[in-house]
């Protein structure tokens, strides 16, 4: 704007063009300049009293008067270009190009919240008063806006309201901005404007609409509600003394029934707000008995008492609320509970919104925030607000959606609306391929539900026919696509769709079709499957279907064929012939026969693979036991030998437990022997004469050995001070003073007591040692150096617990439940660093913490977590970085979601000789192995009623067999051998 300004100025006069157009051009120009001067002077203005809140313009010596100096010495210096100018050029330049850059990243991602912020801001400074609405709009559809937004937004409105017309563009924004949060500053705002249109027609009747709406919303605000009943009161006290000058003019019957009408509307204000409990209500109390020329009434004195009390009942509450730091949702989840216990609606209304200013992206706090508004008021506008209000803030939850289409439906809006509203839903980003298939589920449920099924035809059925069809195309291809999988194993809409047109439309042939169509894609094999589909027919088709049915079940089901046998021998036998009769038993005969063949190779198999691990584990005891026989006939005889035979226990033990692990003794004595060359080595070079290296042998090495460990000194360990000590473990073996190189690392974080490594029996050191601060704050502030490098390794820093006395203590910094914030990435290239990372998530949200796993040697293993600020952005990230490619690496993006780790279950004993032997549970980490399984053939199982699975196989029925109880002491390779004889 500047650089136009001056080039306008060095330029030579032309000649205006006559004409009305031209003269609408200029009048045009004019206003806009007009109005980007004003929005340029309130961002000014609001800059200055951000920077120096007591800055005042009559300290500065500035005036109205000079506005006309300023004006021509701004003219003057535009007409000379100079250094500031310049300056400013090159930041407005800046700033346009941040404009294009913000504009087009919204026009990939507009629900990028962080990118409409920033872009709002620099439009406002830039003074485009066109552009800053439209962003604002923009906004404001996708996100309810935050009280500082709304604030912002609404006073740059109010400095450019020239007119009525303005007047009514800004009411109308009030009341968009009242509607996302209960805010009071905002209620107060609007208040006060309105106040400024009491000349106009029904200005007097605006106003206290506005108070009285004010006061429903935000009057029982313990902590800012008397500000608005101050507001209003002060406001109709005004009017009451406007009153007195115009006695003169009216009569004094009709004066003194104004003036009196007036004085009570005062009266009353007082008595309402008494009423409430609200903080310093003692004052508004005092403030009363000094205006009222009356003595105040019992009635009036017996409501304050009443509201003192109830003040002192809440104000654990709110002190709770005010010494915590925000968003203090469990405060607010106590303070909420409280107020269901007494039952207000009101009050109950207001602690909820309260509680969602704070944490409006928690979807279980709108949850119940909705589901008592369904449940006890009822009422439909505040309800059905409410949902709005709910999907806006947490678009990714499907349970909100789900809820708000039900209370549509409860409340009867209209379908086009409804339908509207599941368009909005399916674009909305859930994080799991379930969650499409619960909002498809929802919405055929309300579509079905539409129709009459008394007509065998009409639009309704029509629509709810292609739904159905719509919606199994939709998980097939776009959740499919997105989440590798359709979400719907089990085929439940098909089932769905099957059952309404068996039952509904008496159409068994399409439900057929359905059912063939489900079977098809990998249900075959389940009984549950074909027993859903047995009884569909049962109910609805005829005998000779349920036949064909139960055959087809009893040559496809893999998992309980038994129990699929069983329902086809019941049928024949209660409806069959007895040709019907035969072809069933030979049929199930024939398909036991095989699967029994089938489980009795897989029983052999297992056997197999038993015996030859025990061999195995038998051959390598042998070796072991070999070695051991001759390593104790080297042993040389001696003061050391006790110590040495110690030594070597203690050394086989390690060894039987890690086999592949070269023994500690032997790296010892290697070391040592090299240790002691290198040593000569050097003395060699510095002298320049060769020298002898004289390698003891095996025996004498262990004798020095054992000398050395007798004057290596133990690390004491002090367990009454483990609240000031960190254990630090994964240093690297090589460091050499360790506590040189530590000490200046921890001192960052308080005074360093001492720092004690821990070394071996022969001197080396361990990669561990414990570090003492003076205070407790610096332990754990010392906890925060966590994984930082230390010589190429990642250094690991814990608590120092004693685990003997707490044997169930871990530490692991990170969650390992699901966390809708975060995401999990796989498949990243080695070479791919941090800062590479973080550009690329950067672009889809505001990345809170980003985290590279790597091994315990600081290796990359490909894989990485990013937090990001919330969970809409975690999932529009998830969306757009899936399947990217990163240095000619595919990488896979998901929402954090670790797998449960499983512990291993405790052996059971007997504990009586009579007692039922257990068997034992000997799983891993990982479950149960290839060589645990159960060596029982599935031919000799007997077969109990188990719960069936929705889906998929059912939990496995339990084994009963007397083998087990005649003959526990049999080992597993006495079992292995016994069914091999067979």
């Amino acid at each position: 704007m500047a650089t136009a300004a001056a080039s306008s100025a060095s330029e030579p006069e032309v000649e205006p063009q006559a004409g009305p157009e031209a003269e609408e051009e200029e009048d045009e120009a004019k206003a806009a300049s007009v109005e980007r001067k004003v929005l340029s002077r309130a961002v000014a203005a609001e800059a200055a009293k951000t920077k120096e809140p007591g800055w005042d313009l009559q300290q500065e010596g500035v005036s109205e008067s000079d506005g006309d100096e300023e004006d021509a010495m701004a003219s003057s210096a535009e007409s000379s270009p100079g250094e500031d100018e310049w300056e400013y050029d090159e930041e407005e330049e800046k700033n346009q190009l941040e404009i294009e850059r913000l504009e087009e990243q919204l026009s990939i991602n507009g629900y990028d919240y962080n990118c409409h912020v920033e872009l709002i801001r620099l439009l406002r400074l830039e003074g485009e008063l066109n552009k800053v609405r439209m962003a604002r709009q923009k906004m404001s559809e996708l996100f309810p806006l935050t009280e500082e937004l709304w604030l912002e937004w609404l006073h740059d409105e109010i400095s450019m309201a020239m007119d009525g017309l303005d007047r009514e563009h800004v009411y109308e924004l009030f009341e968009r901005a009242v509607k996302d949060y209960i805010c009071p500053n905002i209620w107060l705002e609007y208040g006060q404007y309105s106040v400024g249109g009491i000349g106009q027609k029904g200005g007097l009747e605006k106003v206290r609409s506005v108070f009285e709406r004010a006061l429903s919303s935000v009057g029982l605000h313990m902590t800012k509600g008397l500000a608005i009943w101050e507001a209003y009161r002060e406001f109709e006290s005004a009017i009451m003394e406007a009153a007195r000058p115009i006695a003169a003019f009216l009569s004094p019957s009709d004066w003194e029934q104004t003036f009196d009408s007036q004085l009570e509307k005062v009266h009353s204000l007082f008595r309402r707000q008494l009423a409430i409990p609200l903080y310093d209500m003692e004052a508004t109390f005092a403030e009363y008995e000094e205006w009222s020329e009356d003595p105040i009434p019992e009635p009036v004195l017996q409501s304050y008492q009443k509201a003192l009390e109830q003040l002192e009942k809440y104000k654990p509450y709110e002190e709770a609320l005010l010494q915590a730091e925000a968003p203090r949702l469990a405060e607010y989840q106590a303070y909420i509970d409280f107020e269901m216990k007494i039952g207000d609606p009101a009050r109950i209304q207001l602690i909820f919104e309260r509680a969602l200013v704070e944490n409006c992206l928690v979807p279980d706090l709108w949850i119940r925030y909705s589901r008592y508004l369904d449940r006890q008021l009822k009422v439909k506008d505040l309800v059905l607000s409410v949902h709005s209000r709910a999907v806006r803030n947490c678009p990714w939850t499907v349970a909100l959606w789900s809820r708000y289409l039900l209370a549509m439906e409860r409340h009867g809006v209209d379908h086009q609306m409804i339908s509207a509203t599941f368009e909005n839903a399916l674009s909305a980003g859930f994080i799991q391929a379930t969650d499409y298939v619960e909002i498809w589920q929802v919405y055929l449920d309300y579509l079905r539900r539409r129709v009459d099924f008394r007509q065998d035809s009409s639009k309704e059925l029509e629509e709810l026919r292609a739904m159905f069809t719509r919606a199994l195309e939709y998980l097939q291809q776009e959740v499919e696509e997105r989440f590798n999988e359709s979400g719907d194993p089990s085929c439940m809409i098909m089932q769905s769709w099957a059952r309404v047109e068996a039952r509904l439309c008496n159409n068994m042939q399409k439900a057929r079709e359905l059912w063939d169509s489900i079977m098809t894609r990998g249900n075959a094999k389940y009984a549950n499957m074909w027993l859903e589909y047995y009884n569909l027919e049962r109910a609805h088709g005829d005998t000779q279907h349920c036949r064909k049915a139960l055959h087809r079940a009893v040559q496809c089901t893999s998992d309980y064929p038994e129990h699929v046998c069983e329902v086809l021998l019941t049928m024949e036998r209660t409806e069959g012939t007895l040709e019907d009769w035969d072809v069933a038993i030979q049929k199930t005969e024939t398909r036991l026969a095989r699967v029994n063949e089938q489980r009795l190779k897989a029983a052999e198999k297992e056997a197999a693979l038993v015996q030859q691990e025990e061999e195995r584990a038998e051959q390598r005891k042998k070796v072991r036991a070999e070695k051991k026989a001759l390593k104790k006939k080297k042993k040389t005889h001696g003061a050391g030998k006790r110590k040495a035979d110690e030594e070597e226990e203690r050394e086989w033990g390690e060894e039987e437990e890690e086999e592949e692990q070269p023994s500690k003794r032997r790296r010892v004595e290697n070391s040592l022997a090299s240790g002691v060359a290198s040593a000569m080595e050097e003395e060699a070079d510095s002298s320049g004469k060769c020298v002898t290296i004289d390698v003891a042998p095996p025996s004498k090495q262990k004798e020095k050995a054992a000398s050395l460990k007798l004057d290596m000194p133990k690390v004491a360990h002090d367990s009454s001070k483990d609240s000031v000590t960190v254990f630090v473990s994964n240093l690297p073996y090589s460091m050499d003073e360790p506590e040189v190189k530590l000490r200046p690392l921890f001192e960052v974080c308080g005074e360093v007591v001492q720092i004690r490594p821990v070394f071996s029996n022969r001197g080396d050191f361990r990669g561990y040692c414990y570090v003492e601060f003076k205070e407790e704050k610096s332990a754990r502030q010392a906890l925060d150096l966590d994984r930082k490098t230390v010589e190429g390794r990642p250094m690991f820093v814990s608590p120092c617990v004693d685990k003997s006395k707490n044997p169930d203590f871990k530490v692991f910094r990170y969650s390992t439940t699901l966390e809708k914030h975060k995401l999990f990435i796989s498949g990243l290239p080695f070479s791919c660093t941090k800062e590479e990372l973080e550009d690329i998530c950067k672009a889809h949200g505001t990345v809170k913490d980003l985290r590279l796993v790597t091994n315990r040697a600081g290796k990359p293993k490909g894989l990485a977590y990013v937090e990001y600020e919330n969970e809409s952005q975690a999932s529009q990230a998830v969306m757009k970085m899936d399947g990217m490619t990163i240095k000619e690496n595919v990488i896979k993006v998901a929402i954090s979601n670790p797998p449960q780790r499983k512990v291993p279950e405790k052996s059971e004993v007997r504990t009586a000789p009579g007692a039922p032997m257990v068997p034992r549970q000997m799983y891993g980490a990982r479950g149960k192995g290839r060589t645990q399984l159960s060596l029982l053939p599935r031919a000799l199982q007997r077969h109990s009623a188990a719960p069936q699975a929705e889906n998929g196989p059912a939990v496995g029925p339990t084994v009963t067999s007397s083998l087990a109880t005649e003959a526990p002491k049999m080992s597993n390779a006495d079992f292995a051998k016994l069914l091999l004889r067979k």
